[in-house]
């Protein structure tokens, strides 16, 4: 990423972090405020813009960025075999708790390890999608290393909200092609279903993007396994009640993947937490279109925990 050589920072590294191998990279003075930003399913570290993580910079951040195991450059948990998707949700419709090779919470405690070992003892923690349910986790299980938490489009796993439509589970939970071409045309058109009409898709980016995610790790089964973990782990909702980290919970009104309701459900279980929407935004937008705004309200956020 060419940010680097302007912002500063760690270029791709490893951490052994959890019994395992963590890939991340920093940007920013290590004086700024740490700010870790964790990714959703299927992402990659360098699905981070370079517009988001100098923004980020500019406003005082330190930021760390990572693959989750599973993804990436990351460590692969070959160990575990394939994942059954069809098994795990035919047990759950049965009321039984699927036999998984790791859950959120595991995930979670990668990040408490990646502090550790960037000697950061407390940040703000950042997720979205996924990564916001692995923050989550990381707020009820590790409120100490927390100075405050973000949530961005993320679920609480309460089952009872309002789920997406089946055609969009379809399409999540279709095998990846492992043509490169095809690849990138398949997450495009994913993204066209699910990032709101508020906010034109730069689909020349994305593809490029799409291309440099397919050459790093290509690699479904790990993001097979990254949804058993968000399958497996629950209803949180009641947790949340616990979280006294400072809290930010920013959902789009058109997000038809985690329906608003789940940010909705998050700001009013922790106490305290600000509810922010945004007009027109879907699930996974545009790098550029409403992130600014995101990141000033953020800015805005940390800068004021940290007063």
């Amino acid at each position: 990423m060419n940010v680097k050589s302007s912002l500063g920072g760690v270029s791709m590294a490893k951490a052994k972090c959890n019994g395992i191998e963590i890939e991340y990279e920093t940007f920013g003075d290590r004086s700024g405020r740490p700010l870790i930003l964790i990714i959703g399913l299927g992402s990659q570290l360098i699905h981070w813009s370079e517009e988001i993580l100098k923004q980020l910079v500019d406003e005082g951040h330190f930021v760390v960025i990572f693959d989750n195991r599973d993804t990436g450059l990351s460590s692969k948990m070959r160990e575990a075999g394939p994942p059954d998707l069809t098994g795990a949700i035919g047990a759950l419709m049965k009321g039984e708790k699927p036999k998984v090779p790791y859950t959120l919470s595991d995930m979670g405690e990668d990040v408490a390890g990646l502090l550790g070992a960037l000697d950061i003892e407390k940040a703000h923690i950042c997720g979205i999608s996924m990564g916001g349910a692995i923050a989550q986790t990381i707020a009820i299980r590790h409120p100490s290393r927390v100075s405050s938490l973000i949530l961005i489009y993320s679920p609480t796993g309460n089952p009872n909200l309002p789920q997406p439509k089946p055609e969009i589970t379809a399409l999540l939970m279709a095998p990846a092609s492992p043509d490169r071409n095809a690849y990138a045309d398949e997450q495009i058109r994913m993204r066209r279903m699910i990032s709101g009409s508020g906010f034109p898709l730069d689909e020349a980016w994305l593809r490029e993007r799409y291309a440099q995610v397919f050459d790093r790790s290509y690699y479904p089964e790990g993001i097979g396994r990254n949804a058993l973990a968000m399958l497996a782990s629950g209803d949180r909702s009641a947790a949340l009640s616990s979280v006294t980290a400072p809290t930010l919970v920013i959902h789009g009104d058109e997000d038809p993947l985690v329906l608003i309701e789940n940010g909705r459900d998050a700001a009013q279980a922790i106490p305290g937490a600000e509810f922010m929407i945004v007009k027109g935004m879907g699930h996974y937008p545009p790098h550029r279109g409403p992130w600014p705004r995101m990141v000033e309200a953020i800015a805005a956020h940390t800068k004021k925990v940290s007063a």
